[in-house]
């Protein structure tokens, strides 16, 4: 029977490798996947999924209307091995309910890839849904960016221009290079959030 999987973690711990490395052990055996990133990380990336790495792949977009019970009404059962889900936490609660009901009724895998928490330590809403309703969770690692640190680092903080540690504002501002991860201890001494 087929499963949903989350993939969590904090930024920079592979998770588009991950997931990129195995849509290439489906496809390199012949079998079909369909690939989906948000729309808000696809227009930075022209709608391919890519990795720090250098990997990318194209990818089906989705954003907060978007159906997935509609998309795979067409699709029978087994016609497709596996669906992957780039930055999951931009699901929205009823599309994490319609990936874990076309997992169920078409029996497809559904592998979703995203970050836990955001710079305020609160869970994004596509993830508070899937660590409620997936499978399998399973929590990929990197570590502190703490000076001396070797923690898994479990938080995230974003940061001004200037180096400023950053407590408030919109959940949602894409762009890499402000952010950093830490792991609780350093997180709360940073942001004195927790």
């Amino acid at each position: 029977m087929a499963k949903v999987y989350f993939y969590y973690s904090t930024m920079n711990a592979g998770k588009s490798t991950s997931l990129l490395q195995s849509n290439h052990n489906y496809t390199e055996r012949g079998l079909k996947t369909i690939l989906f990133t948000p729309k808000v990380d696809a227009e930075m990336n022209e709608g391919q999924i890519h990795s720090r790495i250098g990997l990318k792949k194209t990818a089906n977009i989705f954003n907060e209307t978007f159906s997935f019970t509609d998309f795979f009404q067409s699709y029978s059962k087994n016609a497709i091995a596996c669906i992957l889900i780039d930055e999951a936490q931009f699901l929205t609660a009823l599309q994490v309910k319609e990936i874990c009901k076309v997992c169920d009724k078409k029996n497809i895998p559904v592998m979703c890839y995203g970050i836990r928490t955001d710079f305020r330590g609160e869970l994004f809403p596509g993830s508070a849904h899937l660590l409620a309703l997936a499978d399998n969770l399973i929590e990929l690692k990197t570590i502190c960016e703490h000076e001396n640190c070797t923690r898994k680092a479990t938080m995230i903080c974003r940061f001004d221009k200037d180096g400023n540690v950053i407590k408030k504002g919109n959940q949602i501002d894409i762009g890499g290079d402000q952010y950093r991860v830490y792991c609780r201890k350093h997180f709360r001494e940073l942001t004195g959030i927790i």
